[in-house]
């Protein structure tokens, strides 16, 4: 199925949001997609983030992938994904403007992951929680270079995929934050946080779980 990457432009909170949209027509669902941490280069082009859109797209849904703040044409400066939390929840308005109030997967890689736990929130907080949240490499705990990060609880169904060999955030990091909330956690051996050579791995999870 080839579906084409178009490039919209959404409102946002501070200025305009640069977002890679691709619609396969009739979608069953809307994925919101969110990339890693600028300040490591992280950009809507990102190949897990990448991944993701194609994976989903793939199941048919319309996915959005929108560019933080100060990245790309996206207006406004980085800001600890409180105000990148308030990007994401304006294309995803966008994207049912679009789409039609249709389910929403929630997926993010590193940073991007971070910030779809906080979205989750906000959305069942509205009544209007998300049909279910994919979340890789995870930045959760203290990760050097920027921050700690307290990441917030979810969903049970959450799907949670991490490398052993994950670099940036230690694997004992989201084990740490999963363990109480009895998550489980799908580990795959020898990858990394960017996870080269595996992600397939990643398309291979997801579409496993999404048939059940």
């Amino acid at each position: 199925m080839r579906v084409v990457e178009e490039k919209i432009f959404v409102d946002g909170p501070v200025g305009k949001i640069e977002v890679i949209m691709e619609n396969p027509g009739a979608p069953k669902g809307i994925a919101l997609i969110a990339h890693p941490h600028p300040i490591g280069g992280g950009a809507n082009t990102n190949k897990v983030a990448y991944t993701l859109a194609k994976t989903f797209v793939h199941l048919g849904y319309a996915a959005f992938r929108p560019n933080f703040r100060g990245v790309g044409g996206t207006e406004g400066e980085h800001d600890e994904g409180i105000g990148e939390t308030d990007d994401l929840l304006a294309v995803l308005h966008e994207a049912k403007c679009r789409c039609g109030d249709l389910p929403v997967a929630l997926a993010g890689f590193s940073f991007g992951a971070y910030c779809q736990t906080r979205v989750a929130k906000r959305l069942a907080e509205s009544g209007h929680p998300a049909q279910r949240l994919v979340l890789v490499g995870t930045a959760a705990g203290f990760v050097e270079g920027t921050r700690n990060y307290d990441t917030e609880p979810v969903p049970a169904d959450t799907i949670v995929i991490h490398g052993s060999a994950d670099e940036t955030v230690p694997l004992a990091n989201v084990l740490a934050w999963a363990q109480p909330q009895d998550l489980p956690v799908v580990v795959v051996p020898g990858a990394d946080h960017f996870f080269h050579r595996r992600l397939h791995n990643i398309r291979d999870i997801i579409h496993r779980a999404w048939r059940h």
